[in-house]
């Protein structure tokens, strides 16, 4: 199955960058970087393009690694009902100084243990299901998130 959107997750050394969303959904929460797929756009160019368009990083292919699919119920609104998911590792020299703010938000530097804090109400709520996989686990997951209006009621996790 192809879904429209993509999200990455955009490591160097031990933070990964993420945007405080300005837009629907997710707004006003933390997130990884990423988009809509244009016509006849792959996934991966696609994440690709939206990392050059929001954070202003080009990436490369073999930069790029596919960590597997999310998706959601129809209660959660959105333009689709699944996302590829990606895990970028920048070089440990790569400078990109941070708080920036764009269009889309604003981009800082958190540390996946800031992300996964469960007293932390500000990042969207289902990374603390999947980035200990994306960043430690090569295996390819699909996330079956469950909502009930914007509330995360259950994730099943399985290996694809």
């Amino acid at each position: 199955m192809s879904y429209k959107y993509t999200l990455a997750f955009i490591k160097r050394n031990d933070r990964i960058l993420m945007m405080n969303r300005l837009k629907s959904p997710w707004m006003g929460m933390w997130n990884g970087i990423g988009g809509k797929r244009q016509e006849n756009e792959t996934p991966l160019e696609c994440i690709m393009r939206e990392i050059l368009e929001e954070t202003g990083i080009k990436v490369e292919a073999s930069q790029v690694k596919d960590k597997g699919i999310l998706t959601w119920n129809d209660e959660f609104k959105a333009y689709d009902n699944g996302m590829h998911i990606f895990y970028v590792e920048l070089p440990s020299n790569f400078i990109l100084e941070t708080p920036i703010s764009t269009d889309e938000g604003i981009l800082e530097w958190k540390t996946p243990s800031w992300l996964c804090d469960i007293e932390n109400l500000g990042v969207s709520y289902n990374i603390r299901y999947f980035l200990d996989n994306l960043l430690n686990d090569d295996q390819r997951y699909h996330y079956i998130n469950t909502f009930k209006g914007n509330q995360l009621v259950d994730v099943k996790v399985v290996k694809i």
